[in-house]
């Protein structure tokens, strides 16, 4: 039966979930960081006794970029092996460099939170093209 699978879609079929898996981690951290980017400062702003309390690291934006980076390249290069569209890779790598942009270059500064919001947005939308078109090209029946 799993012969069969494989030689009528062919993929493997654990490769596909283990890759599925992959993609959901890594657009889970983007969110992540799209709700620490916008809903963690204004929840903050909101009640200033909770700063005291869920005061966050400044190494908080390199463990989530060491994260990010490397799940992103694994996740949209093994999509791009299975559907051949650069443009998931094309957008991944702009939203990491903007993540990155954000936390390395203008960390601190007014820009840091929109550029990291787009790039976490750009990031998530790769990611969900890579999963559309990855999906797209076996069939499940």
């Amino acid at each position: 039966m799993q012969e069969s699978i494989e030689k009528t879609s062919g993929t493997n079929p654990a490769a596909t979930l283990r890759t599925d898996w992959i993609e959901r981690a890594a657009v889970g951290a983007s969110l992540l960081c799209l709700v620490h980017c916008l809903a963690l400062p204004l929840l903050i702003a909101a009640l200033p006794a909770l700063s005291n309390i869920l005061a966050m690291p400044e190494s908080i934006h390199l463990w989530i970029l060491a994260f990010a980076v490397p799940t992103s390249l694994l996740a949209l290069l093994t999509g791009r092996a299975r559907h051949g569209a650069i443009w998931p890779v094309v957008i991944g790598i702009a939203g990491l460099a903007l993540l990155a942009l954000g936390t390395l270059v203008w960390g601190k500064t007014a820009a840091e939170t929109p550029i990291t919001v787009a790039g976490s947005l750009s990031l998530a939308l790769a990611h969900i093209l890579n999963w559309r078109l990855r999906h797209a090209r076996h069939s499940h029946g």
